[in-house]
């Protein structure tokens, strides 16, 4: 029998990680530092829940990840592991990278929080929550928003439509879709936690932050995926929420 490629073999090690991950996730602490959620009774037991939640990332995230995998191939992006890229591109540089987005957005936080200090500040979940969450988040947020998203929309226009013309012109329109999406996927979670009923409720410098925070890990995110492959997306994502939600959250 073939062996699969290494890339492949990584991508499937990746998926199984983030289902066992997003499953364990359900057993712990979640919101203990936010008393104005209404209590919500679960749909099923935990343990169903996480059966689920393990059955929709094996399917549904591996295969649109596995697809947004294969285009990404075809435009040219690098392997998942590229012989070509150095651990350095793949780990370090992403690493160092996520770490001064985390920053910036401990500095952007203070300077908009008191624009709307009545709702009180942005939440985090609590440790080991957060860490665990943070690896979640820069597993299963990276795939969905650029392995699948953006590799399947360049191809669809660039590739197909333009008929491989514009590759980077439509490489980097959309990137900004994949922000602003990205961005508008938290605002739903963010009127839960703060008790908002409409999105003309949430302050204009709490959404100017939603925007401006998640827009510039997704576009930093996007360019390191189609420079050093979807790995270091990964780590600046990661890295990013580790600062940010365990660092910070704990501090």
């Amino acid at each position: 029998m073939r062996e699969l490629p290494q890339s492949i073999r990584i991508y499937s090690g990746l998926i199984i990680i983030l289902a066992l991950l997003v499953a364990i996730n359900i057993f712990l602490p979640q919101s203990s530092s936010l008393q104005t959620l209404p209590h919500q009774q679960l749909p099923a037991s935990k343990p169903v829940l996480a059966v689920v939640n393990i059955f929709i990332i094996l399917t549904l995230y591996g295969g649109l990840g596995l697809l947004g995998l294969r285009l990404s191939q075809k435009l040219g992006f690098p392997e998942l592991w590229d012989p070509k890229i150095s651990n350095r591109q793949r780990f370090l540089v992403p690493a160092l990278i996520g770490a001064g987005i985390g920053i910036f957005f401990i500095l952007v936080d203070a300077i908009l929080s008191p624009f709307y200090s009545s709702l009180g500040p942005l939440p985090h979940p609590p440790f080991p929550t957060s860490f665990v969450a943070s690896a979640v988040a820069g597993i299963g947020e990276e795939l969905i928003f650029r392995l699948f998203f953006i590799p399947f929309w360049v191809w669809l226009i660039s590739y197909v439509a333009l008929k491989q013309r514009r590759q980077n012109q439509v490489f980097w329109i959309i990137t900004i879709f994949s922000a602003l999406i990205f961005a508008s996927a938290h605002i739903p979670s963010i009127m839960v936690l703060f008790g908002l009923k409409k999105i003309g409720g949430i302050p204009f410098a709490l959404l100017s932050e939603i925007v401006l925070l998640n827009g510039v890990v997704s576009i930093f995110a996007a360019y390191y995926f189609r420079e050093f492959g979807f790995l270091a997306a990964v780590g600046i994502h990661f890295w990013t929420d580790v600062i940010w939600h365990v660092i910070w959250g704990v501090i």
